[in-house]
């Protein structure tokens, strides 16, 4: 089992990130704050950690004027994930976060296929070179998006994970189900070693997504990731509504479902994924949760969290 977070500004924004500044330039800007961050998280138990490099794709980076800046900054996020893992004691898988270009493609929007290939490979290339174990692809909405950047992962020789991001209504932004995925990663130039869900609303609805996964018959290991509930701003920081008892009951009803690599998105913390290893290892394995099981178990544990 194994556990990975998004390192974003979720929390560098309560160590000093500027609101509207692109958290990816603190690997060059405040490597020593990225480090600690990864090293948190490797000591609350870890297994695979994303480098500090979602949005740094030519698209993203140039809202920050950093366009040019592609290979120093996937470089230096990759080199700081490796140093963590490398700290550990035991094997921490270091995978190279990527996250959407922000574009809309063709042909409702104007970024090609062939440029998104483009992009995410020089992405991919830097962060394979800083040491990169896998290439980690999350946020998706669009099949020409996933596509491209599994031929990125094919050009640069790196295995890679994919996710798309479900609304509450059960499709991506861009209209893909949870079924029409489980398909599309078997028809990819590389197929993914594992795929499924992040980010969204919380924990529940990503469960009931990941459901469908299983109900499709896929094979391949599922991911499942999602955020730690909603944010708020709050005595001047962002946090999230989920407990660590929540996300610790979402890890159990995920592994229940037959999911391999459980985590945690925004507004994962330390204290979260310790709780979710806690709750791994320390509780046996049930029998696997129809959808409103996964809502009543969710909904009690998050009613005893607040009552607490």
């Amino acid at each position: 089992m194994a556990f990975g977070r998004r390192r974003d500004r979720d929390d560098l924004y309560n160590m000093g990130l500027a609101p509207g500044e692109a958290p990816d330039l603190w690997n060059e800007k405040h490597p020593e704050k990225v480090l600690a961050l990864h090293r948190a998280m490797v000591a609350a138990g870890s297994d695979l950690i994303l480098t500090n490099s979602f949005g740094a794709n030519a698209c993203r980076l140039r809202i920050a004027g950093a366009a040019d800046r592609v290979a120093a900054i996937n470089l230096a996020a990759a080199r700081l994930a490796r140093q963590a893992a490398d700290e550990a004691g035991r094997k921490v898988l270091v995978a190279g976060s990527m996250g959407p270009t922000g574009e809309i493609m063709a042909p409702m929007g104007r970024l090609t296929e062939a440029e998104a290939v483009r992009i995410f490979t020089d992405q991919a290339e830097a962060l394979k070179e800083g040491g990169a174990d896998l290439l980690w692809v999350e946020t998706i909405s669009a099949v020409e998006e996933l596509r491209a950047a599994s031929a990125a992962a094919k050009a640069v020789d790196l295995p890679w994970s994919g996710m798309m991001s479900f609304e509450p209504g059960g499709w991506t932004m861009m209209g893909v189900t949870p079924p029409q995925l489980a398909a599309l990663v078997e028809r990819l130039p590389r197929r993914p070693v594992a795929y499924g869900a992040n980010c969204g609303t919380g924990p529940t609805e990503l469960l009931v997504a990941v459901a469908n996964f299983a109900a499709a018959g896929s094979e391949r290991p599922m991911i499942a990731k999602p955020n730690a509930g909603v944010p708020r701003y709050q005595d001047g920081g962002l946090i999230y509504d989920a407990t660590p008892e929540v996300m610790a009951e979402f890890a159990v009803l995920a592994r229940d479902l037959g999911v391999r690599i459980v985590g945690g998105c925004c507004g994962t913390t330390p204290a979260h994924l310790a709780a979710m290893r806690q709750a791994l290892e320390s509780r046996p394995r049930g029998k696997r949760p129809t959808a409103d099981m996964i809502s009543q178990k969710m909904a009690a544990v998050a009613a005893q969290a607040t009552a607490g």
